[in-house]
């Protein structure tokens, strides 16, 4: 119980800053990305809410980024990037490639 507590009191500081970040939304379904294309502003930090609203597991997968999350259906979670410099950062679900090719660009 002692370990629970301790971890809550050092994550509630990252929520509370991340909620404080320009946040996105991506939206993953059985296999496909929504909206495909995020545009986010170059030189600052951000969240991606990732949500997964199908039935079976996702996993948002950027090499680039250096970030992967697996979720759960139903489940949501978020990522915070650290300032991008201007371009494109590719993305896609590791579990469904051929159909899941997104991009993130940063202005």
């Amino acid at each position: 119980m002692r370990n629970w507590l301790i971890a809550l009191l050092f994550a509630a500081p990252l929520v509370a800053q991340a909620a404080d970040l320009p946040t996105f939304k991506l939206e993953m379904k059985d296999g496909k990305l929504i909206p495909m294309r995020i545009e986010v502003p170059s030189g600052q930090k951000f969240v991606l809410e990732i949500h997964n609203t199908g039935k079976i597991p996702v996993e948002f997968e950027s090499l680039q980024l250096r970030k992967e999350k697996v979720l759960a259906p139903g489940a949501s979670s978020f990522v915070v990037v650290a300032p991008l410099q201007k371009g494109e950062y590719k993305y896609f679900d590791d579990f469904h490639q051929a159909t899941t090719q997104g991009v993130i660009v940063a202005k």
